[in-house]
């Protein structure tokens, strides 16, 4: 499972019973603040010499938006899942999409569209590993066998930093700029259900899903003291 510890959180569960498929849940993220520090750079001369890479704007037109794009909603549990491939660029020294979720055996592709050397690594316990260096237009890839949160750097640019969330089934995704998000097609039963931000950390509920009650969740993430991401350790 993917987050173990259950301290005391600031967060709702609502249960719904207006008309929709069974067997699915729609939720709603609800953020009222800024949660992610601005990311602080050099400028482009303390990077490389020769070639000026802007640095795209952290959030700055819609900051609740860029936060609501950092949240992971994910059921807990082992089930079947088919792994797939997705695509984390390199791109204006960011990385692009900043967050990623994906189930287990999937694989990511890290491709450089910037002028100038990379190196993609992570030391997070469920993947580790180093890209090494390399230049414009070349791609690495990894593959992820273990559920958990890998957090990904590039050694040659501090600023650089993203997440993947790799989860134990298919049945996870992220919220979208106004916060919402749905996840299909469960089977009947009771579920744990977490949402995950990467400054805020985890939040937990228990979601009971039956034939033709669909199940309403929402997550309030406050600004308040939420489980540290370090604390929690992957199945």
């Amino acid at each position: 499972m993917l987050g173990s510890c259950h301290a005391a959180r600031s967060v709702f569960l609502v249960l719904s019973s207006s008309v929709a498929f069974a067997g699915d849940i729609a939720g709603t993220v609800v953020i009222q603040h800024r949660l992610t520090k601005p990311k602080v750079t050099l400028s482009v001369g303390g990077y490389e010499r020769g070639v000026a890479v802007p640095l795209q704007a952290d959030g700055a037109n819609d900051p609740l938006a860029a936060e609501f794009g950092r949240v992971v909603i994910y059921v807990e549990g082992a089930f079947p899942a088919a792994p797939k491939r997705a695509t984390m660029e390199q791109r204006n020294r960011q990385f692009v999409p900043e967050t990623l979720v994906l189930p287990i055996g999937s694989t990511v592709s890290f491709p450089n569209l910037d002028p100038i050397f990379h190196n993609v690594f992570s030391l997070s316990k469920p993947r580790n590993f180093d890209l090494g260096n390399y230049p414009q237009n070349q791609t690495r890839t990894v593959t992820f066998t273990k559920p958990g949160i890998v957090f990904v750097n590039c050694h040659l640019h501090p600023n650089m930093s993203a997440a993947i969330v790799i989860t134990p089934n298919r049945w996870a995704t992220k919220a979208d700029s106004s916060g919402r998000f749905d996840l299909s097609d469960l089977p009947p039963g009771t579920y744990p259900i977490t949402a995950w931000h990467r400054a805020a950390g985890f939040f937990h509920q228990t979601v009971h899903v039956r034939d033709g009650v669909p199940a309403t969740v929402t997550f309030t993430i406050p600004l308040g003291d939420p489980e540290p991401a370090h604390t929690i350790a992957h199945r």
